[in-house]
């Protein structure tokens, strides 16, 4: 188990997205999933928006906002790593001020209760506020239209990723089941099996 913390606020709060980045596989063994401790938590003073054209979100900091996410203990470096290279470079990786939510209440913020303040790390949006859209991002949305996508569930979805990719499109910003960069991730979880095995 590693000693990493993050709050992840868009399709990483998928565990199907999180173990695929991390592991590799979005169906990970039974050992694998119980490394990570995912809770949902509560970041104060930023806010989510969808990205122009791409099926995932951004954070900004602004006051008077709270975005709802995943709080994950137990991340490694190597996992770190994965992450850094899944989100781009249109996010820097920072140090914030969580909330662990002890209850969740209801979808508009009612009966909420925090827990404990924490120190983890999340991916901030750098690539400027002219490519996002006003609107709040959807998981609900994500899940329901577009996970498959991004996780490679089904076979017969591998010819509509391979189509969206050749036309130059690709939603997931190259990080779908087929886009560039699960396959740089890929190439260097290759890299990575082989120094190991010499």
């Amino acid at each position: 188990m590693g000693d990493h913390s993050a709050f992840f606020y868009g399709t990483l709060m998928e565990p199907q997205v999180l173990y695929r980045v991390c592991y590799g596989t979005s169906t990970p063994t039974q050992f694998q999933a119980t490394l990570l401790t995912i809770r949902p938590a509560l970041l104060h003073d930023h806010c989510r928006h969808k990205v122009l054209h791409r099926d995932y979100p951004a954070i900004i900091p602004q006051q008077s906002s709270s975005v709802r996410g995943t709080y994950v203990k137990g991340l490694t470096d190597g996992d770190i790593f994965r992450l850094d290279i899944f989100e781009g470079s249109e996010y820097d990786r920072r140090k914030v001020k969580i909330r662990e939510l002890e209850v969740e209440g209801d979808e508009a913020g009612q009966g909420i209760v925090e827990g404990e303040e924490v120190e983890v790390e999340t991916y901030i949006w750098v690539a400027g506020e002219d490519k996002l859209e006003d609107g709040e991002w959807d998981f609900e949305e994500f899940k329901r239209e577009k996970m498959r996508h991004w996780v490679g569930a089904r076979e017969e979805y591998d010819e509509v990723d391979s189509a969206v990719r050749d036309r130059g499109h690709d939603p997931t910003g190259g990080r779908g089941a087929n886009g560039s960069i699960t396959e740089m991730l890929e190439s260097k979880s290759d890299e990575k099996v082989l120094e190991s095995a010499v």
